[in-house]
């Protein structure tokens, strides 16, 4: 039976037995723990649901046949392979790569992929007003209080999902000057992100990079899912007669 992601037409989102499942057939001899030491050596990143549970997307499964395929056709070990990988999360080619070794178009993971295109968008000060919907007065009180900060006068991805936000919540009668407790705890919380990830962000070689940027957008999202947790579990203390 078909996971409702596929049905749905959204992204495919697979479990370590479903990965099993889709390499079996090219790769017999794969077994789940192979893949998690895999993922222990950095080679794939999987998502994790709140509950810990691996989540496999196309683009692990594609760095996954390229792993095994440069194992079992070529016998090349983990730190070139893991050289190979870290070329392309750099979106280089590889250099000396094995002949008959092609690189699917889908192997950099889709975090990184959309954190690097939010790094490449940049929005001027009306395109930010006219895709989150602010007004002159709400964008200029956004600046003052912080919660938006402009850098060589634009803006990225993120501060519009800030502005959306913002103007979501003042048509709730939450003006900016109420949100920045919100800011405060941002702060904090990424200082609980950084000290986490902090060994594997200090070395200097790219892959560790991507895999810190990439444990630190997982712990957000955990972070995220307390707070969630906690409010939601204060707006029920409030229903109770």
């Amino acid at each position: 039976m078909q996971s409702s992601s596929r049905r749905s037409g959204a992204a495919a989102v697979l479990n370590i037995g479903e990965v099993l499942a889709q390499l079996n057939a090219d790769f017999p001899s794969v077994t789940a723990s192979k893949i998690r030491f895999y993922e222990e050596k950095g080679l794939i990143s999987p998502q994790r649901t709140p509950a810990g549970y691996r989540q496999f997307r196309e683009s692990d499964v594609e760095r996954l046949r390229f792993v095994l395929a440069l194992q079992r056709d070529h016998y090349l070990p983990l730190k070139v392979i893991r050289e190979y990988l870290e070329a392309i999360d750099q979106g280089q080619t590889p250099e000396n790569l094995p002949p008959g070794v092609s690189i699917a178009p889908r192997m950099v993971s889709e975090g990184l992929a959309r954190e690097l295109e939010s790094r490449s968008r940049r929005l001027s000060p009306e395109q930010l007003r006219t895709e989150s919907g602010a007004g002159l007065e709400l964008y200029e009180t956004m600046l003052s209080y912080g919660l938006l900060e402009i850098q060589d006068g634009s803006f990225d991805d993120h501060a519009l999902k800030v502005a959306r936000a913002c103007t979501s919540l003042a048509a709730h009668g939450l003006e900016p000057r109420h949100l920045r407790p919100f800011q405060a705890a941002a702060e904090r919380e990424f200082g609980l992100v950084e000290r986490a990830v902090g060994p594997r962000s200090a070395k200097r070689d790219g892959t560790s990079s991507v895999r810190a940027a990439e444990t630190a957008r997982e712990i957000a999202e955990l972070c995220l899912s307390l707070h969630s947790a906690l409010v939601h579990a204060r707006i029920a203390e409030m229903e109770t007669p």
